[in-house]
């Protein structure tokens, strides 16, 4: 019995520990002005490429229409 308190024990400890890491991890994230200005960033760069690439593919389909019409 004994043997089975102390895996329970180890068990909850190192659930809490995990708990404890992922908690202060989404803290960290949220201090920093940094994080939030770099995701914006992405967020814009990939927005503009999607925009580039999606206009690149609509002159590619409109070019293979005109000719093959």
């Amino acid at each position: 019995m004994t043997v089975v308190w102390v895996v329970v024990g180890v068990f909850v400890v190192v659930a809490g520990v995990a708990f404890g890491v992922v908690v202060r991890r989404g803290r960290v994230g949220e201090v920093g002005g940094d994080d939030s200005r770099a995701g914006r960033d992405a967020r814009a760069r990939q927005h503009r490429y999607e925009a580039e690439r999606h206009g690149n593919q609509g002159d590619t389909w409109q070019r293979g229409r005109e000719s093959g019409g």
